[in-house]
């Protein structure tokens, strides 16, 4: 523990002499980064540096910055490729109509920047997926009736 500061040393002179003490018993030798230059004094002043570190440490996705209405044109941009995912139609429907409803919700509020996005026409997305769905495979006959059978109860199985 380091010694009270005298009464008669001002608080500049006590520092230094503190300084040069910790030298001489070598407690800055070989510390972590020695010689490596300090990355936020070589870089010109930002006023949002901050957040910009904030941003990369956390890893944060930096569309979440956005603002809605250029979020949902992204979105609408994408459409095609996100509805290909889906696997049946009343998903594609359901999704088409929540992000026309977001659109024209984002329409009615005009705050922040005014991004012109328009609504996505769901029978034309619609009939394209459709297109780009593969044929379903169909069974033969044989099959068919042998699933549709009623299946036993484990009981009538043990005990027929």
């Amino acid at each position: 523990m380091t010694e009270r500061k005298p009464a008669n040393m001002s608080q500049q002179d006590w520092v230094d002499v503190q300084i040069r003490q910790a030298q001489k018993r070598g407690e800055f030798d070989n510390l972590a980064g020695q010689g490596k230059p300090l990355t936020k004094l070589a870089d010109p002043h930002d006023p949002d540096w901050w957040v910009k570190d904030f941003i990369r440490r956390e890893q944060i996705d930096s569309e979440a910055l956005l603002p809605p209405a250029v979020l949902l044109r992204k979105e609408k941009q994408k459409v095609q490729e996100t509805v290909a995912r889906m696997r049946r139609e009343s998903e594609v429907r359901d999704y088409l109509a929540d992000l026309n409803k977001r659109i024209l919700v984002s329409i009615r509020d005009t705050t922040g920047p005014v991004v012109p996005v328009g609504t996505v026409d769901e029978e034309a997305v619609l009939a394209q997926w459709k297109a780009d769905r593969p044929e379903p495979v169909r069974k033969p006959s044989g099959a068919e009736s042998a699933e549709t059978a009623p299946k036993k109860s484990l009981w009538q199985r043990l005990f027929t």
